[in-house]
């Protein structure tokens, strides 16, 4: 039997669909995986905004992380929005055992369209997450408000710093692993503003190529293919930052 990879997503629903646990499935199961997700927060969100957040309970979240876990199995995890400092200690609490398993975190903690969706105290609470993380996944202000390159390589944490938010024509990404020299991918810049959920899809992707075996270098590769590739086949929906067009890919 050809068994899927079994990805667990940890992250806030999007009303819109166009990022968050609603991104991850999609972009697990077109890519052969089997997505279980356990749910943060829930979202009144759009391409323009985020109107109103709740998170639940740190006791719920880590139920349903038991229940996939216990039963289905994992493979491999990827951590998005968190909600509060309180559900990320929880969620390290029950990542931290999985000996073995990749753990892909991308640190939300601004939308797309610049809704706050991290404290202050939620963030310093990412330390843990980042820890016991195979690779972190930051966009260029998350990475500054983590203390930059140099606070990351100190502290000896796996990451890819995204520059798709970053000025400039051409969008560089930079792979940094500690003692190895980093590794940086270029490509010309996609001129869309139907950008929203790029994060949550780069880092499912990461997660669900690991989860059938891939190395890191060759899983990254490949999500950011199809990344470009769900860009430029965004379907034009909404008034402010589009979702991507996950659905049309090949």
């Amino acid at each position: 039997m050809n068994q899927a990879p079994r990805i667990l997503s940890i992250a806030g629903s999007d009303s819109s669909g166009g990022a968050g646990i609603q991104a991850d499935i999609k972009t697990i199961t077109l890519l052969g995986g089997y997505a279980m997700t356990a749910i943060t927060a829930i979202t009144a969100q759009n391409t323009r905004g985020v109107t109103d957040v709740v998170a639940l309970s740190p006791q719920m979240v880590a139920a349903q992380i038991d229940a996939c876990i216990s039963d289905i199995g994992v493979d491999a995890v990827k951590i998005g929005m968190l909600g509060s400092a309180e559900i990320a200690e929880v969620v390290a609490d029950r990542l931290a055992p999985l000996n073995g398993v990749p753990i892909i975190f991308d640190p939300v903690m601004v939308s797309t369209a610049g809704s706050v969706l991290a404290d202050a105290a939620t963030v310093a609470a990412f330390d843990r997450l980042m820890a016991i993380a195979c690779l972190t996944t930051p966009n260029y202000d998350e990475l500054a408000a983590l203390g930059g390159d140099a606070a990351l390589a100190a502290k000896g944490y796996g990451y890819i710093a995204k520059g798709g938010d970053a000025p400039g024509d051409v969008v560089e990404d930079r792979l940094v692993l500690p003692g190895q020299p980093p590794v940086v991918w270029t490509a010309p810049r996609i001129d869309t503003r139907h950008t929203h959920g790029t994060g949550c899809t780069l880092s499912s992707a990461i997660a669900t190529f690991l989860g059938q075996g891939a190395p890191l270098i060759e899983a990254i590769e490949d999500a950011r293919d199809f990344v470009r590739a769900a860009l430029l086949a965004a379907p034009g929906f909404g008034e402010g930052f589009g979702p991507m067009g996950h659905h049309a890919v090949r």
